[in-house]
């Protein structure tokens, strides 16, 4: 077992891990770029970018190349590499089979635009089993796990070998805040604190963060690292502009400049809870911090298909306490920071006496009782320039987009009812886009056959341009077939959990085939079309719809009324008539327990 010291007496090497250095410089890097003009390209996804930059800065600090079957399989098992250096969670290239990807060559890793980033000499190339990859780190199977329906689409091999890196991503954001390892190590020495506390949390920063951050700095006498995450977090979370905007105003005006450093991190999260925990505390430790505030649910998705919790909530804290001397990273855990109202101060809850009145907001009473209604969040709650910065980045949720996703059989009455529901959605000012899966085959995916492969490649374009719409601010209906469970859960975490509702229209297939209005099933039965959903090939219902439609004892317009409920219900759309401008001003409620 490697042990790393507090970096405060000297961690071996100075930020607890051994020297990674991918990047190419001088003549090497002209002698790469010449070669690399005449080499196969692989184009790397957001994932692979994101790792790809913590690899060759020293984040992910020893390891120093996408993981081998070695390391790879030793991390599923044990949270170790292959040398017994704990490492708890796989980075891997995965890729699909490609002729011009073998043992020995070399290939060009380059970005989306397909701009040169890296060469790597392929040494090995070897399976992976996305189940046995699923159990082991993230803990579970289940496709609503936002990276277990990522892993779908990564590709059956995966390779590993030697890295030299001729420029890293570019960014156009935030850049004096886009710091390596080594510059931030540098800043915290300037700052002069032996010890410093890392924090990082993917929503914005409220009062309770910040008392809960400073109360650390003073608990260690140190210096504190806020370290917010802008690679990628879970679909439906606030996007990085609004969470380092929140950061860096809290920063200017409110923290000791003497004593705090604000730097963003490009890591792909995988939010894979307990494990995830030790990972963020490895990746601080190469960043030179050497306390990390641990909160409740740390890096969780939420909740499973059964509406289950994935990870206990202190599952993470336990774990990294298990390691943490191992890590060289000490943990620091509060408990929930309520609001003393007559005392006017942040408090533990833990340490509140009977009887006193306080005040909290959970982060679902934020969206649902003043984000999304439009009223401005209390001052104990938030400091005047979060309010701004999030009243403009979330408009209220009759202004926010949506998914409504159907789903059913072939007849079982998704179009009709999604066409009823359009013009019902007009009369409460809300125009949507309806993406029809026999107009989509027409346009979107002309060319595609019935195969799996195909099927599953239509549906993810409809979910991509779903997503699309729903994040401007747009009502999107999707009405598809869309047969396949994990494909769905795909275009679930595409489009983000809270916006996205699964309208399962339960015909029973004995009655699609009655209906029949396109004799597909009778030519399907014939055997004249093969492959036919319902017939023979496989529909997967919805383990846990948001809605479930009954088209046999209820007509397309009831149905359609009560998916207009449910959007009334969530506040996607108001009555009917309701005046825009009538919002409530200036609403300062204290919610007092």
């Amino acid at each position: 077992m490697k042990l790393y010291k507090d970096h405060a007496t000297g961690l071996i090497p100075p930020y607890g891990g051994e020297l990674v250095d991918l990047l190419a410089g001088g003549d090497e890097r002209e002698s790469i770029m010449s070669r690399a003009t005449l080499l196969p390209r692989l184009q790397l996804t957001q994932r692979n970018l994101c790792d790809l930059e913590l690899l060759a800065t020293g984040a992910f600090s020893p390891l120093k190349k996408f993981m081998g079957r070695a390391d790879y399989l030793s991390v599923l098992d044990s949270m170790r590499l292959a040398d017994g250096t704990l490492f708890p969670i796989p980075i891997t290239l995965p890729v699909a089979p490609n002729p011009n990807i073998s043992e020995g060559a070399e290939i060009a890793l380059a970005d989306e635009h397909n701009d040169l980033l890296a060469i790597m000499r392929v040494e090995e190339i070897f399976e992976w089993n996305r189940e046995e990859e699923a159990k082991a780190a993230y803990g579970t199977t289940d496709p609503r796990h936002p990276l277990v329906a990522e892993m779908e689409n990564w590709g059956e091999l995966c390779i590993s070998g030697e890295i030299k890196v001729v420029r890293l991503p570019k960014y156009y954001d935030f850049r004096r805040f886009r710091l390596t390892p080594a510059e931030v190590r540098a800043r915290l020495a300037e700052l002069a604190h032996e010890k410093v506390v890392a924090f990082q949390t993917r929503n914005p920063m409220h009062r309770a963060h910040e008392e809960m951050t400073k109360r650390a700095m003073q608990r260690v006498n140190g210096a504190l690292l806020l370290h917010p995450v802008v690679g990628m977090t879970k679909a439906g979370d606030i996007d990085h502009y609004t969470r380092v905007q929140s950061y860096q105003a809290l920063t200017e005006k409110y923290y000791d400049k003497g004593a705090t450093l604000l730097a963003l991190l490009p890591l792909a999260m995988r939010m894979a809870g307990p494990r995830e925990a030790i990972w963020h505390a490895i990746i601080r430790r190469n960043f030179g911090a050497n306390y990390f505030i641990v909160g409740r649910d740390h890096a969780s998705p939420g909740v499973d298909s059964n509406n289950k919790p994935f990870y206990g909530p202190y599952d993470a804290q336990r774990l990294l306490t298990e390691h943490a001397t191992e890590v060289g990273v000490q943990p620091m855990f509060f408990s929930e920071m309520v609001y003393l109202t007559e005392e006017k101060r942040y408090e533990e809850s833990s340490l509140v006496a009977q009887g006193n009145r306080i005040a909290s907001i959970s982060g679902t009473r934020v969206r649902e009782d003043f984000l999304q209604p439009g009223r401005p969040l209390p001052a104990w709650f938030t400091r005047p320039e979060v309010a701004g910065i999030l009243s403009a980045a979330h408009p209220p949720r009759h202004r926010q987009g949506f998914c409504l996703w159907f789903t059913g059989l072939s007849g079982s009455g998704k179009s009709t009812t999604a066409n009823i529901l359009t013009i019902m959605l007009l009369e409460h000012g809300r125009q949507v886009t309806v993406l029809d899966g026999d107009v989509i085959r027409t346009h979107l995916s002309k060319g595609l056959g019935f195969s799996k492969e195909d099927r599953e490649t239509n549906i993810r374009r409809i979910g991509y341009v779903a997503s699309e719409v729903a994040r401007h601010g747009g009502g999107v209906i999707c009405a598809a077939i869309s047969p396949y469970r994990a494909t769905r859960n795909e275009c679930r975490t595409m489009v983000g959990s809270d916006r996205f509702c699964e309208v399962f229209v339960a015909t029973p297939l004995e009655v699609c085939e009655d209906r029949d209005p396109k004799g597909m099933y009778a030519l399907a039965r014939e055997g004249q079309i093969k492959g036919f959903t319902g017939v023979d090939d496989p529909y997967e219902p919805p383990y846990n719809p948001e809605i479930t439609l009954d088209t046999v004892n209820c007509s397309a317009e009831e149905n359609a009324e009560r998916i207009i409920s449910y959007l009334l219900e969530r506040g996607f759309i108001r009555p009917a008539g309701t005046n825009d401008g009538a919002l409530e001003a200036d609403y300062e409620e204290e919610l007092v327990i």
